[in-house]
């Protein structure tokens, strides 16, 4: 029988930046089997209490982020007592951070998550992406920072929405075969737009696949072969004509899309 592993996650804030970056480590790993247990808002003794009363019962690797001096000196104490690997993710980043910076920690649980102006920009900026999703709102399409085109399920509402969490405001505009593209689009200037395609064997399998979830069994062009190749020559062959840089989104998740999206963006800024 497989081993089971037990990883304990400790924050005094959200447990957000604790949990992704868990998640991003342990996708390195195939074929094991870990039950994570994330404790948030760990801010009193009692509460730590309770965490390593939980690691005493399941003992595995405790990962943590915490700020509060005595707290984080608690818990490492108390992983020690019962012999039970302890990693204070934040350790080295802030260490270092703080000589770069010659400024003291402020040791300010969850300081991360401040209603500042940062904060109200990627609000601002999902609110755009919404309202110009899909081809919508085209007469303010020139207030967009990107602009993603394409054929239908190539990934540009995700990655439109990726980008506004980001602080990006994104919006797309659908390339549909046999219809004029829309005038406001070839009109823009200030906005960044990126042509995104997929190989007509990646996006008739996706396309089949939204299909399916929506219930739909019927043979249409959306999903005929030859009639996808037509309209992803047709996209490309627009991208060229407007000098637009492209991404092929085949074989890329969302967050790789945006990175490359972004990795665009900033040679424009800074080539400008």
């Amino acid at each position: 029988m497989d081993r089971e592993f037990h990883i304990h996650l400790v924050s005094d804030a959200t447990g957000e930046t604790l949990n992704s970056l868990a998640k991003a480590a342990l996708a390195q790993f195939e074929g094991v089997q870990v039950h994570d247990h994330l404790y948030a808002l760990v801010r009193s003794h009692r509460q730590l209490e309770r965490v390593l009363d939980h690691v005493r019962a399941e003992p595995g690797l405790v990962m943590f982020t915490m700020v509060n001096p005595e707290l984080r000196a608690n818990l490492i104490k108390g992983c020690a007592a019962l012999k039970v690997g302890c990693l204070d993710v934040m350790e080295a980043p802030v260490r270092a951070m703080g000589r770069f910076l010659g400024a003291p920690e402020t040791h300010k649980p969850g300081g991360q998550h401040d209603v500042d102006q940062r904060y109200m920009q990627r609000i601002e900026a999902l609110n755009f992406t919404i309202a110009h999703d899909d081809g919508q709102a085209l007469d303010t399409l020139e207030d967009a920072e990107v602009v993603l085109v394409g054929a239908s399920r190539t990934s540009k509402t995700p990655t439109c929405v990726y980008l506004a969490i980001r602080g990006v405001r994104a919006a797309n505009v659908p390339i549909m075969h046999g219809l004029p593209v829309p005038a406001q689009l070839i009109a823009v200037r200030k906005p960044l737009v990126v042509g995104l395609w997929a190989s007509p064997d990646r996006l008739v399998q996706v396309r089949r696949n939204r299909l399916t979830a929506l219930g739909e069994i019927r043979s249409t062009d959306y999903v005929d072969i030859d009639s996808v190749r037509a309209e992803i020559a047709h996209t490309r062959k627009l991208f060229e004509q407007q000098d637009w840089p492209t991404i092929d989104v085949s074989r890329r998740s969302i967050e790789e899309t945006a990175a490359a999206v972004l990795n665009l963006l900033t040679e424009r800024r800074e080539g400008a």
